[in-house]
C-alpha cells in the first residue's frame, strides 16, 4: 500500500482526504498527520508539508491566484512581494476557512479556473486597479515587453472596465511601453508624466558617428538623457570602464546625463522631478 506521502506527491502535492482514504486507509491518513507527513490546508483537503503559500491557497480555497500574487508567479516586477496571496473566488462563493490570503470575488475564465491563475491581460488590468501609477506601469510595460500582450488589448480591456480603479488602469494602459528595460526605469517616467513632464522617450537610441547607445529616458530636442540606476553592481572591471565610455561618449556627443538611483526615485520623486525640469528648461533654453 502506497504511504500518504506518495500519494500525495502523485497528485501533485494535494489531494481530497476520500481520495487519501481510497488509496491508504483512514488509519494511515492521521497517522500522516500525527507524524507530519501530511497537513490539512482545508477542510477535506490535505497537502504535503511546505506546499509554497500561493499554492495551499489556490488548492484551499479552490480559487485562481490573482492581482500582484498572480504578477509574480507571471515574473512581472513588482515593489515588493504580497505577504499574503491574493486569490479570486466564485462571486456568490462563501469564505470557508483557510490559510491566510487576500480574497477576491469575481468571475474568471475556464482557462483561468483550469491554470488556477489569471491570465497575462487579466493580471496586469487587476495590477492596475489597485497598485499605485507607477508600479502599475512597471507591471504593465514589463507584460507588453514579453510581446505576449498588446497595447491595444490592454486598452480595450481598461476602456471596458467599470468601478473601482477604472482611471488608474486606464491611464496606466495609455502610457504603457513594451520599451521599458526595468522596473525603475517605468516608475521614473510615470513620475515624469505625473509630473506633466513631457518629451521623454524610453529607450532612446542615442547616435553620434559611430556611437551609438540606448539610454533609459531621452529628451531629443534638449539632448538629455536620464539613467535608472537599480541596485546591480558593474560586474567586473571591463564592465565599469564600458560605463564611463558610453557615458563620455554621451557627453561628447553633446548629451547631459541624469543618473538616478533607486532610493532617490523611490524615496524622494519630488526632488527627481524638479532636478528634471531644471535641467530640462536649461536645456531647452540654451
Amino acid at each position: 500500500m502506497e504511504s500518504v506521502g506518495a500519494v500525495l506527491e502523485r497528485h501533485g502535492g494535494w489531494a481530497t482526504r476520500s481520495e487519501l482514504i481510497t488509496a491508504t486507509s483512514r488509519r494511515a491518513v492521521e497517522t500522516a498527520l500525527e507524524c507530519g507527513e501530511a497537513e490539512r490546508i482545508a477542510l477535506g483537503i490535505y497537502a504535503l508539508p511546505g506546499l509554497p503559500a500561493e499554492e495551499l491557497a489556490v488548492v484551499a480555497y479552490d480559487g485562481v491566484l490573482s492581482h500582484m500574487s498572480a504578477a509574480h508567479a507571471l515574473g512581472l516586477p513588482l515593489l515588493t512581494v504580497p505577504e499574503k496571496p491574493h486569490v479570486i473566488l466564485p462571486p456568490k462563493r462563501h469564505p470557508r476557512p483557510g490559510p491566510p490570503a487576500v480574497l477576491h470575488w469575481a468571475d474568471t475564465t475556464s482557462g483561468e479556473r483550469r491554470k488556477r491563475i489569471t491570465s497575462l491581460l487579466r493580471t496586469v488590468v487587476d495590477c492596475s486597479r489597485t497598485l499605485p501609477f507607477g508600479e502599475a506601469l512597471a507591471v504593465a510595460d514589463a507584460a507588453l515587453a514579453t510581446e505576449r500582450l498588446s497595447q491595444d488589448e490592454l486598452l480595450a480591456a481598461t476602456a471596458a472596465l467599470r468601478g473601482h480603479g477604472c482611471p488608474n488602469a486606464r491611464r496606466t494602459a495609455a502610457a504603457a511601453s513594451g520599451l521599458s528595460d526595468s522596473f525603475l526605469e517605468s516608475v521614473l517616467r510615470a513620475l515624469l508624466i505625473s509630473a506633466g513632464v513631457e518629451g521623454f522617450e524610453p529607450q532612446m537610441l542615442v547616435i553620434h558617428g559611430w556611437f551609438r547607445a540606448r539610454v533609459d529616458l531621452g529628451h531629443r530636442a534638449a539632448r538629455l538623457a536620464l539613467e535608472a540606476e537599480g541596485f546591480e553592481f558593474h560586474g567586473s572591471r571591463r564592465d565599469f570602464a564600458a560605463d564611463c565610455h558610453r557615458y563620455d561618449e554621451l557627453v561628447a556627443a553633446g548629451w547631459l546625463v541624469l543618473r538616478f538611483t533607486f532610493e532617490q526615485v523611490m524615496g524622494d520623486p519630488a526632488w527627481v522631478v524638479a532636478t528634471v525640469r531644471a535641467a530640462l528648461a536649461q536645456r531647452l533654453a540654451g
